[in-house]
């Protein structure tokens, strides 16, 4: 069975109370269990982990990368400044699947580019936490 990394970056812990018109009312723990209930459902095996701490999510993408685990990421604010998180995506040798619960091109400027992208295999935006459902499902075919 394939193991899968799901990786939530800074501020996704207080998903359910964090500006809920824009992420929705799912708890992170609510979120992880969605996660790990769709990876049984299409043969993964899923794990979900979450930090704000930037050095933490890199050591946690070198792991992925040294064990050709396939990650799911929302790198949350990260996205858009961070060079240490891309460049260690970019060692990734299994698919990378980047993803963010809210349209971030039709929010503020800064949102609009994400350092991730150019070296994630796929980008889901917008779909809420069913984002996540979809990665998981295109992971479970890739």
């Amino acid at each position: 069975m394939t193991r899968v990394l799901v990786l939530n970056g800074v501020n996704l812990g207080r998903l359910g109370s964090r500006e809920p018109l824009i992420y929705g009312s799912t708890t992170h723990a609510e979120l992880a269990d969605l996660c790990v209930a769709t990876g049984q459902e299409v043969g993964l095996e899923v794990e979900v982990r979450q930090t704000d701490d930037e050095a933490q999510m890199v050591g946690w993408v070198h792991e992925a990368a040294d064990a050709g685990n396939p990650v799911v990421l929302n790198s949350a604010a990260w996205s858009h400044y961070s060079y240490a998180l891309r460049d260690a995506c970019s060692q990734l040798t299994a698919p990378l699947v980047e993803v963010h619960i809210s349209q971030v091109h039709a929010r503020e400027e800064f949102r609009h580019t994400s350092v991730i992208s150019a070296v994630a295999t796929a980008t889901i935006t917008g779909l809420g936490v069913e984002g996540y459902r979809a990665a998981l499902r295109f992971l479970a075919l890739a």
